[in-house]
């Protein structure tokens, strides 16, 4: 059966990965410092002997009113309307007077927040303080890189930075929480919110995600500029079928366990249990404070309803000590899922399946008559109240409610440094994402002398830059594409066209006329080299934005064809929060980047990489498919009896299209230099059971440029009691490397990278395995480079 019981002896094995090896080795020290100072108070949400006396004066104290209004998370009125004119103002304040609310989202602001802290604190009859939350994802007020462009840096430390640099900002404007980040796996580009998170492998998105709490919340979650970080979407919710948002999600528990867990995972600390990993098995200490559920139903139960998940696998398997909050409505919604009758039905299922805190639904309102009438019981609601308690406890809001309330501190007050650090920053950060995927003839870098350029494409001139998971922002200053080019080139040697409007319908009716076409070809021909900036616009990413096709518009398709008539050379700049579909004139020109969603330095970024000031650095964490009907497509994909050879028949191809053969692969992306890989050695043809193999292989860069490399470690178990994939990223490092210079990297792979979930025909009682026998592995640039070789992983000693 699917997602069985758990047995008694259960765990989740994790390992040291080379993701730990950034390319700032001063930075690689700082981050481990700061893993390292985090105390175990903070990371299993443990709190002084004070405090837990408080807690227990309190939960002796509290009525079930108050008990129950912990558990309610709430929108922020809009306005800063306090005398009672405003209905929903009215309604919010004498929630909180009569200390009946625990939580609100979206509202920012020190003045006002500071007021309703202080009616929490000093008009409500316990004077339990509130928690300011909001969608924060990659910036307050500097916008970062989407999540998931900044993910293709492959650079943790660099998400680690910026999730900082947020916290710093967002609690310098009254918030103490944020619902981020998204550590959904996501395998299917159809599906909206790829842009949230880190790609499609399970190892890339766990570094990612590590990084990000831990820049969120800092070394002390208790400190002023403390984040609180809430992970989601708990858990599966990037499996939805067909990528349709909402829908259903359907896998093995095996499927599971090894790819959609492992980015949460990281973050609880397991129960001390055997496994078959015996001694190597390590508690998972990374301390975020909150999880929120995911929408969807998973193997037929809604997560939000799911006591498997938020009971059996997150608390008794995991051990996680935080609070667990619905994503917007997901309690309420259960009854459209058919598993609720109504919403006292919902709020019973969710709080007995594992929630602590409803997210806006209301549904929580009936926990008093539901306690009452003994359908929950006073023990569970106790535990839930106590999650939420603990949790401010945590963050430091019993010794000082004002925390992030300061007046004399509000952003940007005082900030000149910080706001010019965090431009820079986010200029490095936006260029450590930029993807190069093709570049015929070199004919990137551009000339900043000397070169005609025509840029033509909507969003050139656009300050569309942020995607998703922005709600307030400095627009002023957004950098565009065509400002970043203005600030290289002289105005002689550049002309702007808007060509057509991003989607087909605006796109067909107005913007696709002769005249668009005829100023976009013109452009063309006086050009020596055209910019073409395609792609997706903001509303087209995110919640709720799956789409049945990965093709770009039909009106930007018309436009690049008609530029690639002119015989200019063109370089495609994408701007996308999916992997697309790429054909035709797009598809053949001459350079295509990738440029995502990158913020407010997007400009200067862009042009930085355009004309060779930096190299381009960034690798795909998604696979960019040959036709959209291959979706969902990934690298790391389960064997087949008849793997695809193209031109054969009976075998694991289309009819018009390789299987599982991307356009550019999981892992690929280009420099401006020619780096080479050597045959790759160990240091023993065997791994020892309870030993370490050292991997090397020498790269060496043969051109005339330095450029970073990012060196990929992938293996594959040739024998296995599972069908294993034919590749799993097992670790990587970005390297740079001078013009001409070799280095030798080094990886050390251990048993415990080798296990898998158990399959449920072993006789094991653990809920995962490792197998002696041979193995295959690669030292390459991506996830379909490289040639194998072999190593042995010998068996466990034998006791004599």
């Amino acid at each position: 059966m699917l997602f069985a019981a758990l047995g008694p002896s259960t765990t989740r094995v994790r390992w040291p990965g080379s993701w730990l090896e950034p390319v700032e080795k001063v930075s690689t020290a700082m981050l481990r410092r700061g893993f390292e100072a985090l105390t175990l108070a903070t990371l299993v949400l443990g709190t002084s002997l004070l405090e837990d006396e408080k807690i227990k004066e309190l939960m002796q104290q509290m009525t079930l009113d108050e008990k129950v209004g912990q558990l309610e998370l709430l929108s922020r009125p809009w306005g800063d309307d306090f005398n009672g004119e405003s209905a929903q103002w009215q309604e919010t304040l004498q929630r909180i007077k009569g200390g009946k609310l625990g939580a609100l989202f979206n509202g920012q602001g020190v003045e006002i927040n500071r007021e309703l802290q202080r009616v929490a604190v000093e008009e409500s009859r316990l004077g339990i303080p509130l928690i300011f939350a909001a969608d924060v994802w990659h910036g307050m007020w500097t916008i970062f890189p989407a999540p998931l462009a900044e993910a293709a840096s492959w650079e943790p430390h660099l998400a680690y930075e910026t999730a900082r640099a947020s916290a710093v900002e967002t609690t310098a404007s009254g918030l103490m929480w944020t619902f981020s980040p998204m550590v959904d796996t996501a395998r299917d580009q159809r599906w909206g919110r790829n842009l949230e998170g880190a790609g499609e492998d399970p190892f890339l998105g766990e570094a990612f995600a590590v990084a990000r709490v831990q820049g969120f919340q800092g070394n002390d979650t208790r400190a002023n500029d403390s984040l609180a970080s809430c992970l989601k979407h708990f858990a599966g919710y990037g499996g939805v079928l067909g990528g349709l948002d909402y829908s259903e999600s359907d896998m093995s528990e095996a499927t599971f366990r090894e790819v959609f867990l492992p980015p949460f995972s990281a973050f609880v600390e397991t129960n001390t249990a055997t496994c078959e990993c015996e001694s190597e098995c390590a508690a998972i200490r990374a301390g975020a404070l909150t999880i929120m559920s995911a929408f969807q139903a998973l193997g037929g139960v809604p997560a939000t309803g799911n006591r498997w998940l938020l009971t059996d696998v997150l608390r008794s398997e995991l051990g996680f000590k935080g609070f667990v909050v619905t994503d917007y409505n997901a309690d309420g919604e259960m009854v459209n899922h058919g598993f609720a009758a109504n919403q006292s039905d919902a709020a019973r299922l969710a709080l007995s399946a594992g929630v602590d805190m409803s997210m806006h639904s209301g549904a929580f309102r009936h926990l008093p008559d539901l306690v009452s009438n003994g359908s929950v019981s006073h023990e569970r609601l106790d535990e839930a109240v106590l999650n939420v308690l603990r949790a401010k406890a945590a963050m430091g809001l019993f010794s000082n409610p004002y925390k992030t309330l300061d007046p004399s501190k509000e952003w940007p007050k005082g900030q000149g440094d910080k706001i010019e650090a965090h431009e820079q920053l986010a200029r490095r950060a936006a260029r450590k994402s930029l993807v190069l995927l093709k570049n015929e003839n070199e004919i990137l870098p551009l000339k900043k002398r000397g070169q005609r350029i025509a840029v033509i494409g909507w969003w050139a001139n656009s300050t569309d830059t942020d995607g998703v998971g922005v709600i307030w922002g400095n627009k002023s200053h957004t950098v565009t594409l065509l400002q970043g080019l203005e600030a290289v080139l002289d105005s002689s040697q550049l002309r702007f066209v808007h060509g057509v409007d991003p989607s087909d319908a605006s796109t067909l009716l107005h913007g696709l006329g002769k005249d668009s076409l005829a100023h976009a070809v013109a452009a063309a021909r006086w050009a020596d080299v055209v910019l073409l900036a395609l792609g997706e616009s903001s509303p087209m990413v995110g919640e709720a934005k799956s789409v049945t096709t990965l093709e770009l518009p039909l009106g930007q398709r018309l436009l690049a064809e008609a530029v690639a008539k002119t015989k200019t050379p063109t370089v495609v700049l994408l701007k996308n929060g999916r992997a697309l579909e790429l054909e035709g004139a797009v598809r053949n020109a001459s350079a295509i980047m990738v440029t995502w969603f990158l913020g407010k330095m997007t400009g200067h970024a862009i042009a930085d990489v355009l004309f060779g000031d930096y190299s381009p650095s960034g690798r795909l964490p998604i696979s960019f498919p040959i036709k959209s009907g291959q979706q969902p497509l990934y690298y790391n994909h389960l064997s087949s009896g008849r793997p695809c050879i193209w031109g054969w028949g009976w075998n694991n191809c289309y009819r018009d299209a390789p299987g599982r053969e991307a356009l550019f692969s999981f892992g690929h992306g280009l420099t401006y230099s020619i780096v080479e890989y050597g045959s790759p050695w160990l240091d023993s043809p065997s791994m020892p059971w309870d030993g370490e193999l050292g991997i090397f292989c020498n790269i060496s860069n043969r051109g005339q440029r330095a450029a970073h490399e990012v060196v990929q470690l992938y293996v594959h178990d040739m024998v296995a009691s599972r069908v294993r994939p034919v590749k799993e990223l097992k670790g990587f490092q970005k390297i740079w490397l001078q013009a001409q210079e070799t280095q030798t990297v080094r990886f050390r792979l251990k048993r415990e990278q080798l296990a898998f979930a158990t399959p449920p025909h072993s006789d094991s009682t653990m809920l995962y395995m490792v197998e002696p026998g041979k193995f295959l592995l690669w030292v390459a640039p991506s996830s379909a480079a490289g040639e194998p070789i072999e190593f042995h992983l010998a068996g466990p000693p034998r006791l004599i």
